[in-house]
């Protein structure tokens, strides 16, 4: 069957999610509602996000054996999550119903294919929050655009805006290659390295997945992306009849900062394109990693029309995502912050982005997500937390995987500790929150660290 586009179906038409909680689902059921179509579908749990749609007028049903018979007799096009596996009663039931049925990656696409100006934001790390800088960047330029990121952002009120315009900007994700299901005229690739090994035999197979994606810009648009990545030049090599468009830290990229300079924490620089001032640039987000995000935005903003100061104003306004170096509150007068960082390079970046605010001891709360990722990175585990005084490991956030009997975090823990660090592992929450109350000073920074439900640990000790 060919590729879906939404012109296959009528504007008055239903459309079911299966579930449609989920954050770039729910994204997608926003557009659709706002677009005419009747939206109707399933999750296992009510929330802030499918009450919103609720109210937006999506009819959904909850439970974990969740069947929206109703919703599925009168859809004509049925869109499920990664997560819904063959088995699944609504997939089943619009196969019997012989209903068309695609996945979000699809979908996505089809409404991408609509826009003029599509951005797909893809990399290992960094999408949410480049996302989000373009989003404040363009949004500042009026450009009315429709965003979607996979993170809850203020000035959007959530996970997705919808503009009238012809400009689109999405998070595009590697996993299980769904962002090759996507359009981009502008192809961002902030970083390539080994994560969803679950999915990908390793990093050469990533690396050829990034390249196709790419090469889905040719003859169409752009390539931006960070030159320095030894990866991305792998994926790049001989890609000449691409238009690719590079920054990164030294002055042989097209775009690079200089004079950088730290306040409180924050970075301000001169951008550069090849020898020229763009734009200079005050960062209310930390890191170098976010300098690189900035550097990003601006390209990607000149090549979508946007000049490189009116940028500059707009992601000056961005002060961050939920859930990404997010300030919670205090304990014992020491700073708690929440991030969302699970991988190796993100916690390293995200510590090392720590250590340039004033403190006394960086404490790091830090859950492993999936026993796959924590199983093929242990080496790059064990060495991703030198910036911190004190870590506390807890158990692994198991997410799609069930346990594997051997991947145990508190061996990871004792594997850390062989380098000198000061790690404790302690399984539960209320155990990490008593601990934390007795030994955390004022002056010190308190970071909860993973992208499970180690944010609840929040709840427990802020003042």
């Amino acid at each position: 069957m060919d590729r879906f586009v939404m012109s296959d179906i009528e504007k008055n038409s239903g459309i079911h999610f299966i579930g449609i909680g989920g954050i770039s689902m729910s994204g997608l059921a926003q557009i659709v509602l706002k677009d005419g179509y009747k939206v109707t579908g399933s999750d296992w749990n009510r929330s802030d996000i499918t009450e919103k749609l609720e109210k937006m007028g999506a009819d959904i049903v909850y439970g974990h054996d969740a069947v929206n018979t109703e919703g599925i007799n009168n859809a004509s096009l049925v869109v499920y999550t990664a997560a819904a596996k063959s088995d699944n009663p609504e997939i089943i039931a619009a196969k019997a119903k012989g209903v068309r049925l695609i996945d979000r990656a699809e979908f996505l696409g089809a409404i991408m294919k609509n826009y003029k100006h599509a951005v797909g934001v893809s990399g290992t790390h960094g999408k949410t929050t480049t996302t989000s800088m373009l989003a404040h960047a363009l949004i500042g330029a009026n450009l009315d655009p429709t965003i979607s990121v996979g993170g809850e952002l203020d000035l959007i009120g959530g996970n997705i805006r919808t503009g009238a315009s012809d400009y689109f900007v999405t998070e595009a994700c590697e996993y299980t290659n769904s962002f090759l299901k996507f359009y981009p005229t502008i192809a961002l690739i902030t970083n390539v390295e080994a994560d969803h090994l679950d999915f990908f035999s390793g990093i050469d197979e990533i690396i050829e997945s990034f390249r196709q994606f790419a090469y889905l810009t040719k003859d169409v648009g752009y390539v931006v992306a960070m030159g320095g990545d030894k990866n991305i030049q792998k994926a790049l090599e001989g890609a000449d009849d691409l238009k690719i468009i590079t920054y990164g830290l030294e002055d042989k990229f097209d775009y690079y900062p200089e004079n950088i300079v730290y306040h409180a924490g924050f970075p301000s620089f001169d951008v550069m394109k090849n020898g020229k001032r763009v734009c200079t640039l005050k960062l209310n987000v930390p890191g170098e990693h976010n300098i690189l995000n900035a550097l990003a935005t601006v390209a990607v903003c000149e090549l979508s029309g946007v000049d490189g100061e009116t940028a500059a104003k707009g992601i000056e306004t961005f002060k961050g995502t939920h859930r990404r170096f997010e300030k919670k509150g205090f304990l014992n007068g020491a700073v708690v912050i929440d991030d969302y960082a699970h991988h190796p390079t993100e916690i390293k970046a995200t510590l090392h982005a720590a250590q340039k605010f004033p403190h006394n001891k960086i404490w790091c709360v830090f859950q492993p997500h999936t026993y796959s990722r924590t199983r093929t990175l242990w080496k790059e585990f064990t060495e991703a937390f030198d910036a911190a005084d004190e870590l506390i490991l807890t158990h692994i956030y198991a997410a799609r995987e069930k346990s594997d009997g051997v991947t145990k975090p508190e061996n990871l823990a004792e594997d850390i500790k062989k380098r000198g660090i000061s790690v404790n592992y302690i399984d539960d929450f209320n155990d990490i929150a008593d601990f934390l109350k007795k030994n955390v000073k004022e002056g010190d920074i308190v970071f909860t660290m993973g992208a499970g439900d180690v944010v609840k640990i929040n709840d427990l000790i802020i003042e």
